[in-house]
């Protein structure tokens, strides 16, 4: 049967071609793959189709043996007859990509005037570039991306078909993600970033202008873009930046601002494109992040409906975007732990890392000043602290790190301040990591600031155990009335159990290093030295 298709689709007329390639496409409309098909005939199939694809054919036909093409390139195998030349040449100009070298005004395109051919054409190179590595190299190549750039500059025309310019990014998108030597390329030379800007500029101010929410095709074709924006950005390096990078990044992030806070359709699309732009945020330069907030003045007061949107003078709408997204992940995650949690902690921690404003303002929201709820362990709770507390006991070494990163973070890197918020005992890895276990401060900020209390804080301050950062009840001391015998005898028997159960592989004691990291201990009875002794200190307690 498969051979009879080859041969009519080889030799038949136009309208047998049809005919027969519909039925096809219509019993396979859902098929990945192709058993019956041996490589020998499939090869064969897609020279017969491409050789069909150049002669002169009516639209429905040229659709039809897209159609084909694009449900054959599903499976990798027997992709090797597409990789040519000659044959992506043919799909460029079907898909109004074969920009003519000799003329940069627009006339080199393929006359193609239907658009279903173009956007079918455009599929086939989706699955052709995806699939085959011999294609990726060619397209890198061959003219692709520069068709690609300069039909970037006509999105402004109310007649380019939406599906033409989403299929395009994701044309782009696949090749920045699997070809590295294209990203410079698109960035550099063809000024991808310039025109990829615009494009989601344009979709915002068509939007705006209307009075209208974001459809959910523009942000469908929003997130085509900043994912190969990310690509391209993703090894920037912001310690050597010319003045015009450095104003692309600024005007980026200013975009990615007015996306956080844009109206979409529906809810699911909002995710989603928010997901993507915390994704890109993370690779921008830290002084790009200003753009994040505005100076709160009579143009913008306005746009912040509720007062606690504004901070030390500037607007934080697109900050309070970022802290809602990263509580709806912590409640429902979207994904697996890792691909939901970790790029939004992320980003969070370099952007209060970079701006002292958003870094107090997330501070504010996430760490409010404590009250009776010291009355409960630091992770039992609905609060953003206390859903982030959870996060410290996560099996995903990522997600418990950042969690824990972007809350020292917010605490100026202060132990103290820390472990007031969360407890000895769940501070303890962050703590353990960068030799903080014994207190003291990170290298990162080396200011203190006044770190107020309530009331209310003040009066159950007394009374809360620093390990679990709870209030508890005063508790009898076990040792009362005990002889100095029968505590001496309550201590051994203490030591022989831990040392048999270190012996036995069970635990592992340490001890605090100098540089305030945990160390192994050889024997529970290195616990007892320097018991006893003043503490060594090397500099004077005055500043």
């Amino acid at each position: 049967m498969n051979e009879a298709i080859v041969e009519i689709v080889r030799n038949g007329s136009e309208d047998e071609l049809y005919s027969n390639l519909i039925d096809f496409n219509v019993k396979n409309a859902q098929v990945f793959h192709f058993p019956d098909f041996t490589v020998e005939l499939k090869q064969s199939f897609f020279e017969t189709l491409f050789h069909r694809l150049s002669d002169k054919l009516q639209s429905r036909t040229y659709v039809t043996c897209l159609e084909t093409i694009r449900i054959l390139s599903r499976e990798k195998s027997g992709l090797e007859s597409v990789a040519t030349e000659n044959a992506l040449k043919t799909l460029l100009s079907h898909a109004g990509l074969a920009l003519s070298l000799e003329d940069e005004s627009g006339e080199g395109f393929a006359t193609i005037q239907d658009a279903v051919v173009i956007i079918e054409a455009q599929k086939c190179l989706c699955n052709i570039i995806f699939n085959c590595q011999a294609a990726q190299r060619i397209c890198s190549t061959n003219g692709c991306i520069e068709g690609i750039v300069h039909r970037l500059k006509t999105y402004k025309d109310p007649t380019l078909v939406h599906e033409i310019k989403f299929f395009d990014m994701r044309i782009l998108f696949v090749l920045t993600a699997l070809c590295r030597d294209v990203r410079p390329k698109l960035r550099q030379d063809l000024h991808g970033l310039t025109y990829l800007i615009e494009v989601l500029d344009l979709t915002l101010r068509s939007a705006d202008e209307a009075e209208r929410r974001v459809s959910d095709p523009e942000v469908d074709l929003c997130c085509e873009v900043l994912k190969i924006l990310f690509n391209i950005t993703v090894a920037t390096d912001s310690s050597n930046m010319d003045e015009e990078e450095e104003a692309h990044f600024l005007r980026l992030v200013s975009v990615l601002h007015d996306l956080l806070l844009c109206q979409t359709a529906t809810k699911e699309k909002r995710d989603e494109l928010h997901n993507h732009t915390v994704n890109l945020l993370t690779n921008m330069p830290r002084e790009s992040y200003e753009e994040l907030v505005a100076p709160v003045n009579e143009d913008t007061t306005g746009a912040a409906e509720q007062k606690d949107m504004e901070y030390d003078g500037k607007n934080m709408e697109a900050v309070v975007k970022l802290l809602e997204f990263l509580e709806n992940r912590l409640e429902v995650p979207q994904q697996s732990l890792k691909e939901s949690l970790a790029p939004v902690l992320h980003c969070l921690c370099q952007i209060c890392r970079a701006n002292r404003s958003i870094r107090k303002f997330c501070r504010l929201k996430t760490l409010p000043y404590l009250r009776s709820e010291v009355k409960f362990l630091p992770q039992e709770g609905n609060l953003l602290r206390n859903k982030l507390c959870r996060m410290f006991t996560s099996p995903v070494v990522e997600v418990k790190e950042l969690a824990a990163d972007f809350l020292f973070v917010l605490c100026k890197s202060n132990v103290t301040r820390f472990v007031k918020y969360t407890g000895y005992g769940n501070a303890a890895g962050l703590l353990a990591q960068r030799g903080l276990m014994c207190g003291g401060r990170g290298e990162e900020y080396l200011s203190e600031s006044e770190d107020s209390e309530t009331e209310e804080y003040s009066e159950l301050k007394d009374n809360i155990n620093p390990v679990t950062g709870r209030w508890e009840l005063p508790k009898p001391n076990p040792m009362e009335g005990m002889s100095d015998e029968q505590k001496e005898y309550e201590a051994m028997q203490l030591v022989e159990k831990l040392d048999k159960l270190q012996r036995a592989g069970v635990i592992q004691p340490t001890k605090i290093s100098e540089g305030g990291k945990p160390v192994p201990m050889e024997h529970v009875a290195e616990m007892l030295e320097g018991v006893g002794e003043p503490p060594h200190s090397s500099s004077s307690e005055s500043d």
